[in-house]
Formats: C-alpha cells, sequence, structure tokens
C-alpha cells in the first residue's frame, strides 16, 4: 500500500471542534480523514498519533489516551516513512476488539486513496474482498469532573454540519458525548524545565521521578556458585563425591562467579543556586535509596548523609526528615571541601570503591583546585562518574563555571536531567558500563 506524498492527518482546529459522527469511512469522504497538516514522515509522533485516534473516533472506535500515548511511543522508536509503516504499529496499539478492525481497516483505505481492504496486501489474494458496511457506534462517555476543572461544560458540541437545534428521529436531542483525549501527566510535563514548574506540577512530577529506577551495571564477585558450564573446577566438591566412585573422580564438578549490581552512591547539591531543582531531585534520591539501596548524601557548605532518612516509604514524610537533616539548605556552596569530606568519611571505608557515582550540581563554586583534587581522588575509587547539570540544557551553555570546568575531566558521563524526558538520558548513563580513558 502506497500513500500520496502531501498527505496528512486530520487533527481537531480548536478545542470545541467535533468532527462527524460515526460512519463507514470510504474514498468518498477522504476529505473528513485528511487535513494538510504535516507529512507523515516529518510529523511528531505525538501528532500522528493523535490525529489518527481523531480519525478513528470519527469511525466509531473508542480509542483511550492512554492507547495514544503508546502508539507515540511505538511510532518515536520507528519513524514511518509511508502510511503502510504506520499500519501495524496503530492496529496493535489501538485496537482491543476485533469488531473495530473493519472500521479501522476501510480508514486506512481511505487514506490511502484505495477502494480495497489494506488486508489483502498482507492476507491471503484468494481472499473474497471485505464488503464495506457502517461501523457501530460506539459513544465515549466524558470523564467525570473534566468539565469543573476547566471551567466548562461536559456537554458535547454539536458535530460538524450539525445545528444545535437538530433532533434524532425520535425528536430529542442528540446527546452524543464527544470522546476527549486526556494529555497524561508524563506527556504534559515531559519537556518543561523543573524551574519552570508549579507547586501542583512538582507534587504531581514528584510521584514519577520517585518511581524511575537507577539500575548500575552488573560486576562479578568473588564468591562462586555451582554451575555446571562453570569455567572453574569445584575442588572441594569434585574430590568429596571421588569417594563414592572409589576415589576416582569420575565427574568435575565447576563453579561460576556470582554477579551483582555495583553500589550506587549520589550526591546531590541542595545549595541556593540548585533551589529550584532540589525538591525533584530529593525525590530521585528518595526512589534510588529504596529502590536499589543506594547511598543517598546532599552538600551545600557542608556534606549531610540522608540516607536513613530518605529509607522511609512515605515519600513526604522521608523528604520533610531529610530537608530538616540538611540545615545548610539554600545556602552557599563549598563542593571541593564537601567531596573531601565525603572520600574522607565513607570512601575509603568502601562506599565509593567500585561503585557508580552519580553528581547532581551546577559546579558554581570558588575552590576550583580543590575540587580538581578531590574528584582526581574519587575517579580512582569508583568505577564510574555521572554529573549530573541542569544548566546543561541552555543551548548557550559552556562549562566555564570553576566546580565545574575542574571535574568534567574527571567525569564518564555529562548529562542535563533538567526535565523528566532528561531524566532518561540519567537513567542511560548509571547502566552504562563504559568508561572514558582516563587522564
Amino acid at each position: 500500500m502506497t500513500t500520496t506524498p502531501g498527505w496528512r492527518w486530520a487533527m481537531p482546529e480548536r478545542a470545541g471542534d467535533r468532527a462527524p459522527g460515526p460512519g463507514p469511512v470510504d474514498g468518498s469522504d477522504r476529505g473528513a480523514a485528511l487535513s494538510y497538516l504535516g507529512p507523515v514522515a516529518t510529523a511528531s509522533p505525538a501528532a500522528l498519533a493523535t490525529a489518527l485516534a481523531a480519525a478513528l473516533r470519527r469511525a466509531g472506535v473508542d480509542v483511550s489516551p492512554g492507547q495514544v500515548q503508546r502508539l507515540a511511543s511505538a511510532i518515536g522508536l520507528t519513524p514511518p516513512c509511508m502510511l503502510d509503516d504506520l499500519y501495524w504499529p496503530a492496529r496493535v496499539t489501538l485496537i482491543c476488539s476485533v469488531d473495530d478492525l473493519a472500521s479501522f481497516d476501510r480508514l486506512f483505505a481511505a487514506l490511502a486513496g484505495l477502494d480495497l481492504d489494506p488486508a489483502e496486501h498482507r492476507g491471503d489474494p484468494n481472499a473474497p474482498r471485505m464488503e464495506p458496511t457502517a461501523p457501530r457506534s460506539r459513544p465515549t462517555p466524558t470523564p467525570a469532573g473534566l468539565g469543573r476543572e476547566t471551567g466548562q461544560s461536559t456537554r458535547s458540541a454539536p458535530a460538524a454540519g450539525q445545528s444545535a437545534d437538530d433532533k434524532t428521529e425520535d425528536g430529542s436531542d442528540d446527546a452524543r458525548p464527544a470522546a476527549l483525549a486526556v494529555m497524561s501527566a508524563d506527556e504534559r510535563l515531559g519537556e518543561r524545565d523543573f524551574a519552570e514548574l508549579t507547586e501542583d506540577e512538582l507534587r504531581d512530577l514528584q510521584a514519577l521521578v520517585q518511581r524511575l529506577r537507577l539500575s548500575t551495571p552488573l560486576r562479578r564477585t568473588r564468591r562462586a556458585r555451582p554451575q555446571r558450564s562453570g569455567q572453574q573446577v569445584d575442588m572441594r566438591r569434585t574430590l568429596r563425591r571421588a569417594g563414592r566412585s572409589g576415589g576416582e573422580p569420575v565427574r568435575l564438578h565447576r563453579l561460576e562467579r556470582r554477579e551483582q549490581r555495583r553500589r550506587l552512591v549520589l550526591l546531590c547539591d541542595v545549595s541556593g543556586s540548585m533551589e529550584a531543582y532540589t525538591r525533584v531531585f530529593l525525590g530521585l534520591l528518595q526512589g534510588a535509596v529504596t529502590g536499589v539501596r543506594a547511598e543517598a548524601f546532599v552538600f551545600a557548605t557542608r556534606l549531610t548523609r540522608v540516607t536513613e532518612d530518605l529509607r522511609m516509604r512515605d515519600p513526604d514524610l522521608a523528604l520533610a526528615r531529610a530537608s530538616r537533616s540538611a540545615s545548610d539548605l539554600a545556602g552557599g556552596t563549598r563542593l571541593g571541601a564537601c567531596l573531601s569530606t565525603f572520600l574522607d568519611t565513607y570512601g575509603r571505608r568502601g562506599i565509593a570503591r567500585g561503585a557508580v557515582v552519580v553528581v547532581i550540581s551546577d559546579g558554581w563554586t570558588g575552590d576550583a583546585d580543590v575540587v580538581a583534587d578531590q574528584m582526581a581522588r574519587l575517579q580512582r575509587l569508583a568505577h564510574r562518574i555521572v554529573w549530573v547539570n541542569p544548566r546543561k540544557a541552555s543551548p548557550s551553555y559552556e562549562p566555564l563555571a570553576g566546580g565545574m570546568a575542574a571535574g568534567l575531566p574527571y567525569c564518564d558521563a555529562f548529562v542535563s536531567g533538567h526535565s523528566l524526558r532528561s531524566l532518561a538520558d540519567v537513567v542511560a548513563a548509571v547502566g552504562t558500563d563504559q568508561r572514558r580513558e582516563r587522564p
């Protein structure tokens, strides 16, 4: 199946507009399903998914906001170049009932300008062609309370081409509700900078951030376990079993060294320059402590270990206890002195040895020489160092601040982490086992 270049998906122009009611979709009413908004190859995944869902709702197919989100994620993984590339991702994510396949295939046939069933290109060529029938109408109720939150009435607007005075056959008003696409929290907050969010948005975002799982790479331990295909011979077990066969080691028992996750250590800057991001990053620390048993520290003018405070399951109570422990919250920054305290008190005792260390700071400090010396010490102890700086998101950013310029040469990864979407880079950097060449 091919598509004509320049065809684009239909999307409502305004929030109050409503498309025509359910009915058969064919080439004659292709104008109701197509609009010149953006080509398939260059449109964003969210725009393609939303437009296709709107066309399916006009055809009488119920599509939930969660299904639209899954389709947008699938399109982002495999961007379509032609309409045919979009068929199976859309069918798998948007169709939940076999009764909706007829309407779905007719929609794609109309979008491609064909009179044939699109399934003829994928199934038996001798199968009979599907006859067009009117899809069944399944109105989607308006979410409860949506009208009160937005200040608008939840009563559906009249369909396009239908006046408000139109009646049904029995003389009653057509109260068919419109299908509303409600944007989820991760879509709404995904690209926004943490510093631009309101208190309510930060509260919603905090629950999403705490569900992130920072998984460190595996390392081989000194302990071994029995394994039939292991490379090491278990001499003790082999000789013990040889006594059953007259002292002859008939069978060699083998061992394999176990693997476990590397320790994760997080050092978060809570000084005044990082105040706009402190709440979100403390939520990230709380999720790491409860999820993967990470070690968490905060620092401004002095270093404070908050692992025990964040170990509580109640996030609000855990963050409140951590804030009380950090008496220098929103104060000045002594990055070099805090790194020195961490290495002298905790690093030599094994917390940082072979671990993945994440430093969350903008690097605004005056003790650049001390930072360079302590980062060199930390590099010799840690397996991998990841520096998270939300200032990096700015297009004009350059790592010229004293602490940032001094510590960057000793880091294995440098990411921004300024938004929910960019935290995926933090998760990927923590889980990567690759190390840069040491200076």
